[in-house]
């Protein structure tokens, strides 16, 4: 059976398709009839009449679409109308100086321009289209920029805002951070909606401000300017202790900032737990100030002292009519300390002269005592300087009369041990003359016992051993704190002495640990120290032994161990008993656990052949240069000699040599000319070997000559030194000698 129902609400074109479907099946229904019954012509002539209403359905069906089609073309015009339009108001709302925002009828943001909101930015970064009204405010009552009322919250402002958003139109003023302002005028559309403009005015409202300040009256230009050249601080108040004028003086005396006095501030606020009261003062304060701000009966004035840090302020309290009162602050501490100052002094003037008479009669005491043992020292060196200087001058004198008759090695000798003691007394002399000024500068290190005593033991064990004595060590674990030069010398005074004085038996040297010191012991089986004369073995030039000579010593080995103790702030101590022997001790601080000692052992430089090279010699001292040419060619050396630095320069050029070591001999003020002489002859001949000989024993020139790599050799000579010098390959630093 075939469908002939159309749906009406099919497209024409369907319908059309399925209209020839049904012709064509009755067409050939009627060919392939055999009968010719009326039923298959009734057929054709209902599919003629659906042809014809296919053709009206599509001539109406075009012009349908026709209409359509204009309808579009229309529409798309409108569109692109609309579009302009929009795009033509976002420019002309962009081209608005002010910020504008538009809210439609449910307060929804429909559009705004760049300077919406521009003078807020974490607001502005936060704005979209389609954000409520009261999300807006918010965003503003929490913004940084908002500078809020004294007295406001944020809750509060987006409350009054909210509030004023239901008038018709409104228009106010916004303070933000920086001292900046922008008025917001609100309007309503006619649709309902809301127009929101915003303008910077801060340029005007400070014009404002600038113009009311100068319109203020003369009489209170006058009064303020009165108010900032006095020289007390001013602060005025009003009947509920606000403040109502002040100074600048206020903020300089009371050590506070400007930004904390500002109209209406409390007065508790600005003054409370700020000032404490003098001393002698009535103790007064700001008590009564303060209870008088909170209701209590106005004084008739207020005076007192009180205390703001180093200044005295003399504070004074007046009532003004209607409960106002003005506070005055003065600084007396000028005024205060004079009076405080002269009463001490009148107090103590009595006390300082009698402890300036006493002072007085004291240092004349000590001056005639240090006059007294000046003469004495004098006297006794010059006493034990001259018995080994005319023994040296009568060997020479034998070996210069008759110098067959003479052995001369034993003359020689003899003349060089009798100007060795010369040398002993004048360095003994140079150390008690340091120790007293207090020149010596000390390097406190960690010392090993053992290793110093060890070496201690081999430097006087030949001594001992001449003349029959046991000289024996006890090995020490111990590592003590001290200087190990100047502690060293102690050790070989108090070890000399035991050797000197000790004729037979043994001298034992060891240490004892005494809980956080060790204990250096020297015994020695000698005569023992009187009772009577244990005090005076420490002074100068006093010896138990009166029959000694000079070159036994002077009696300044224990003067300087006493004076060194006392440097190095180590104890002192002496146990004798007659007949049987003598300890000395010296208790020194044990170092820590776990702290190196120094290896304080001389090194030793191996002796070279000086033979075929070549020395400079420079002194300006014409015996002493050829004694030490002399010397030195003994030792195989071509020495080359000239009385400065620019003959030597010279001599070099001419000959056209350079030398393998320098010796340069300077004078006590000429040091720094004496490096610089070595310098240029470096900077001829290379790094060679140089030493420096002068009487200068001062640190500044052993650290000159340190950092010069120039050995410092100090007057007397030690020829020994100048050997070690020159067989060096390169010069090293080397301690006095």
């Amino acid at each position: 059976m075939i469908e002939t129902s159309l749906d009406p609400d099919a497209p024409l074109d369907v319908r059309y398709e399925k209209l020839l479907k049904i012709t064509s099946a009755l067409m050939r229904r009627v060919e392939q009839s055999t009968t010719g019954s009326g039923a298959a012509y009734a057929q054709f002539e209902r599919s003629a009449r659906l042809e014809k209403e296919v053709r009206a359905r599509t001539c109406d069906l075009n012009r349908a679409l026709d209409l359509l089609n204009d309808s579009n073309a229309r529409l798309a015009k409108a569109t692109e109308t609309a579009r302009r339009a929009q795009s033509d108001l976002a420019n002309a709302i962009e081209t608005v100086k002010e910020g504008f925002g538009l809210f439609d009828a449910e307060d929804r943001l429909l559009m705004f321009n760049s300077r919406f909101c521009a003078t807020i930015a974490d607001v502005k970064l936060r704005l979209t289209t389609g954000i409520s009204f009261d999300d807006y405010v918010d965003l503003i009552a929490a913004s940084t920029q908002l500078a809020l009322p004294p007295g406001e919250t944020p809750a509060t402002w987006a409350a009054n805002r909210r509030a004023r958003h239901k008038d018709e139109h409104v228009n106010f003023s916004v303070r933000l951070a920086g001292e900046r302002w922008i008025q917001v005028s609100e309007h309503r559309t006619a649709a309902g909606g809301t127009v929101i403009l915003q303008t910077d005015v801060s340029d005007i409202i400070r014009i404002e401000r600038r113009e009311r300040e100068r319109l203020l009256d003369d009489q209170a230009r006058i009064i303020h300017a009165t108010l900032e050249h006095i020289t007390q601080g001013v602060c005025i108040f009003d009947a509920k202790a606000r403040l109502v004028g002040w100074n600048t003086r206020v903020s300089e005396l009371l050590a506070i900032p400007i930004t904390r006095l500002w109209l209406g501030v409390p007065f508790a606020t600005v003054f409370a737990g700020m000032l404490r009261d003098a001393p002698g003062s009535r103790g007064q304060s700001l008590v009564r100030l303060l209870e008088w701000t909170e209701g209590g009966t106005p004084p008739s004035g207020i005076m007192f002292d009180a205390r703001c840090g180093p200044t005295t302020l003399a504070v004074s309290a007046q009532p003004m009519p209607g409960r106002g009162f003005v506070v005055s602050f003065t600084d007396v501490t000028a005024e205060r300390e004079a009076v405080r100052v002269t009463t001490e002094a009148n107090e103590i003037l009595e006390r300082r002269v009698a402890e300036r008479t006493a002072e007085l009669s004291e240092a004349v005491a000590a001056a005639e005592r240090a006059n007294a043992t000046k003469s004495r020292f004098v006297a006794a060196a010059s006493h034990d300087l001259l018995q080994p200087l005319s023994a040296a001058k009568l060997y020479l004198s034998a070996l210069e009369a008759d110098p067959g008759s003479v052995n001369v090695r034993d003359v020689a000798r003899k003349a060089q041990g009798a100007l060795g003691s010369v040398e002993s007394i004048l360095d003994a002399l140079l150390e008690i003359s340091r120790l007293e000024s207090g020149t010596t500068t000390l390097d406190i290190t960690t010392v090993s016992l053992s290793a110093l005593m060890r070496q201690l033991a081999d430097e006087f064990g030949p001594l001992a051993a001449r003349k029959g004595l046991d000289l024996r060590v006890v090995p020490s674990s111990g590592v003590i704190r001290t200087d190990a030069k100047t502690f060293r010398r102690v050790l070989q005074n108090l070890i000399a002495n035991a050797v000197k004085y000790t004729s037979r038996g043994k001298v034992l040297i060891g240490a004892r640990r005494a809980g956080p010191l060790w204990r250096v012991e020297v015994h020695d089986t000698g005569p023992g120290i009187p009772l009577s004369q244990r005090q005076n073995v420490f002074k100068e030039f006093r010896r138990l032994n009166a029959t000694a000579s000079a070159s036994e010593g002077m009696g300044l080995g224990l003067a300087i161990v006493e004076r060194a103790c006392n440097l190095l702030r180590h104890r002192l101590d002496l146990v004798s008993v007659e007949g049987r022997g003598t300890c000395f001790s010296v208790s020194a601080y044990a170092a820590a656990r776990g702290i190196e000692p120094v290896d304080d052992q001389e090194r030793t430089e191996p002796l070279f052949d000086l033979s075929g090279r070549v020395a400079l010699l420079i002194d300006p001292q014409v015996a002493t240069r050829e004694a030490l040419t002399a010397l030195m060619e003994c030792w195989g050396l071509t020495t080359l000699e000239a009385p400065s630095g620019e003959d030597a320069m010279a001599l070099l050029d001419e000959i056209g040599i350079t030398p393998d070591a320098v010796v340069v001999a300077a004078r006590h003020h000429d040091v720094a000319g004496a490096l610089g002489t070595i310098r240029n002859l470096r900077a001829l001949a290379g790094p060679v070997p140089a030493c420096l000989i002068t009487s200068d024993r001062s640190r500044e020139t052993r650290d000159a000559c340190a950092r010069e790599d120039v050995t410092f050799i100090a007057k007397p000579i030690d020829p020994e030194a100048i050997l070690r010098a020159l067989c060096c390959e390169r010069a090293e630093p080397a301690a006095a000698a």
